[in-house]
């Protein structure tokens, strides 16, 4: 078994930094470093494998191979080739390339995506043949590669897992704007959830919170649903380490609770119903059809978690009821309950008229949402605190640490810090670093700036004039000087004016006489 150790990047949602780097700890992950929207962290292949296996909050994890800076494309296209693509690639793969781009410099992630691909191919081409090289695959490529710019700082990645972990392979069939799994994962583990009571989702829809809720409290690693992973085309594949951690099932366990789920919707429940089924959860599932106003008790001392409409993409014709409604029902069926609901306007969230123990930021998709939690104690709030309680316990209702911006590193470090890990930490901005060499046709004809030439003050009575401009657009307007440049006639058509002819080409126009 390979135990060497090497970096790795896992990307999350925002707001779910923190819940990661406690899952890679938690499978013996080294140097975890969250960060924005990803974790860093070390291990080996096991741990490679693990991260995509058991991590419910990873979107994917990266394998960084590669890291240099370039101020332009054609240094991007010139770095990229320079890298030994015969170690992870080879003739008869297929392979694809993803872009994330956050630069000045490169403002098309499309572009940046075709040099990369060239720097790919006529790396092969140049060592093997005209003929010779990978094939460009968009979608089941057998090596797909991450491209990351950052300024001028490229970081190329193997992309270890291929399609979104949040597919995990149990959805059959979905609602209208469902939840993403991982988005319901992290929300979950957010409220302290790992089975030791019941939970409810009221508004369950196709029932990510009900199956994701299960998988924690069975501890069953999300990613036992997939049929693929792209690690699994790499050249250093170890089949028997990942079986071995596939079948893997001595960390599972019982769970003695029920998790309840319903939803108006006779076709939400359907389409529920067949994803449980297909996660095989389903004798930790209770589903019915019910809507909210028709829950009037609950199990005792449980967790409620749900996502109800915002009024954006799924709406109902009473939005402000159906938060006034909540808002009733978590004061009079769910005493005693840690109540967590995402939501999207605060307009509706005041209609709740409880006062949430926590407010915390996440995206869902593209909407800027936000995880609220309620704490619901029988009698008011003077006796809830006179027991020793708070909404604002730190300890009971822990609230992510604000990571301390770090200093961003120069250049210079950046890729020193490469260099040292291995990843190359080339500079590519310069021609000479690119292997151009000086070129005096280009130099001669280099742009020259067009304008009037600036003259010394103490100079007023001389009057400037136009410098020369070997640009032919510049001067199109002159004729004779066209003529000159180009070395033949304008090919621009001459305008004639009706009673007008030309009597000879080689005259002058001065010479044409009115017919």
């Amino acid at each position: 078994m390979n135990t060497e150790k090497f970096e790795m990047v896992a990307k999350t949602f925002q707001g779910l930094e923190e819940i990661l780097a406690d899952e890679l700890r938690g499978i013996g992950s080294l140097n975890v470093q969250p960060g924005r929207r990803m974790v860093a962290f070390e291990g080996d292949l096991a741990t490679l494998y693990k991260a995509n296996l058991c991590c419910r909050t990873a979107l994917r994890i990266l394998k960084p191979i590669y890291k240099f800076t370039a101020s332009d494309p054609d240094a991007l296209y010139e770095m990229t080739k320079e890298f030994d693509w015969t170690s992870v690639l080879s003739i008869d793969k297929t392979f694809s390339i993803d872009s994330v781009v956050n630069s000045e410099q490169f403002t098309h992630s499309r572009y940046v995506t075709y040099r990369v691909k060239d720097g790919i191919v006529d790396f092969f081409k140049d060592r093997f043949g005209a003929d010779k090289r990978p094939g460009v695959r968009l979608q089941d490529a057998d090596v797909m590669i991450n491209v990351h710019i950052d300024g001028n700082r490229v970081t190329l990645s193997l992309d270890s897992s291929g399609e979104s972990l949040h597919k995990r392979g149990y959805r059959v069939a979905q609602t209208e704007a469902p939840i993403n799994e991982v988005l319901a994962a992290g929300i979950l583990l957010k409220s302290g959830w790992k089975g030791e009571c019941p939970l409810v989702d009221p508004m369950c829809g196709s029932g990510t919170f009900l199956i994701e809720a299960a998988l924690i409290a069975a501890n069953i690693n999300p990613g036992v649903y997939r049929k693929r992973f792209a690690f699994e085309q790499w050249k250093d594949f170890d089949e028997e380490l990942f079986e071995s951690l596939y079948n893997d099932d001595s960390q599972e366990r019982t769970f003695d609770y029920k998790i309840y789920g319903s939803d108006i919707s006779p076709k939400a429940i359907a389409i529920a119903e067949q994803n449980i089924k297909q996660a095989g959860v389903g004798r930790y599932i209770d589903l019915s059809i019910k809507p909210l106003s028709q829950w009037t008790e609950a199990p005792a001392d449980g967790v409620l978690v749900t996502n109800p409409p915002y009024g954006e993409r799924i709406s109902v014709n009473d939005m402000d009821g159906l938060y006034e409604m909540i808002g009733n029902k978590l004061k009079n069926v769910f005493k005693g309950y840690h109540a967590w609901i995402i939501g999207y306007q605060d307009e509706y969230f005041r209609r709740i008229g409880l006062a949430p123990s926590l407010k915390m930021p996440l995206l869902n998709g593209s909407l800027e949402c936000e995880l609220r939690e309620y704490i619901i104690f029988e009698g008011d709030y003077k006796s809830f605190r006179r027991e020793g309680h708070s909404l604002k316990d730190p300890e009971s209702n822990p609230t992510p640490k604000e990571n301390k911006p770090k200093r961003r590193l120069t250049d210079d470090e950046w890729r020193n810090n490469a260099r040292r890990k291995g990843f190359g930490g080339k500079k590519g901005d310069r021609p000479e670093k690119r292997g151009e060499k000086h070129n005096a046709l280009k130099e001669k004809y280099k742009p020259k700036p067009l304008g009037r030439k600036k003259y010394p003050s103490n100079k007023p009575e001389e009057e400037p004039t136009q410098e020369p401009s070997e640009n032919p657009l510049a001067i199109r307007r002159n004729e004779k000087a066209l003529k000159s440049i180009l070395g033949r006639k304008p090919t621009l058509p001459v305008m004639r004016r009706r009673g007008w002819k030309r009597n000879d080409e080689n005259n002058d126009s001065s010479s044409n006489e009115n017919k």
